[in-house]
């Protein structure tokens, strides 16, 4: 850790030491700015019992700029797309200084169980949310057995 930002220091001491319920997360061994995350499908959200895999990662400009982000397990989600990458506001125009690697965690697991139909990445899962919500959380449930069960 020796080199590292300060700040990226102590966020990764907490992460370690305070862990967010439901999610994991842990600086790679070569790379400090790149995290292995893994975050539990909320309760009672379409996605409960999943286990997804993200990466994240600090770029040289953090925290003035906005971490890099995104799913590794697919996922059936209007704010995910088939890249894996997160459409979600605090990482795109109203990123602050002020939010922490834990509140991005925290907003992602937050997404999981709100999806955002009208801010989609994917219009397909986006319009089928807006259309038929109980066909949605249907197809999310049954993508998630295939993709985010017995996964790790």
């Amino acid at each position: 850790m020796a080199g590292l930002p300060h700040r990226i220091i102590e966020e990764t001491q907490r992460l370690l030491a305070e862990p967010v319920p439901g999610i994991k997360a842990e600086p790679g061994e070569n790379n400090a700015h790149y995290f292995h995350v893994v975050i539990a499908g909320p309760q009672d959200s379409p996605f409960e019992g999943g286990t997804f895999k993200l990466e994240l990662f600090l770029p040289e400009e953090y925290p003035m700029a906005a971490p890099k982000e995104s799913f590794l397990t697919k996922t059936y989600h209007p704010n995910v797309d088939k890249l894996g990458r997160i459409c979600l506001d605090i990482l795109k125009d109203k990123w602050s200084p002020a939010l922490q690697i834990r509140t991005i965690l925290l907003s992602i697991q937050a997404l999981l169980s709100a999806p955002n139909p009208n801010d989609p990445l994917t219009n397909d899962a986006a319009e089928q949310w807006k259309t038929n919500k109980a066909q949605a959380i249907e197809t999310a449930r049954a993508l998630t057995k295939i993709y985010a069960m017995n996964n790790i």
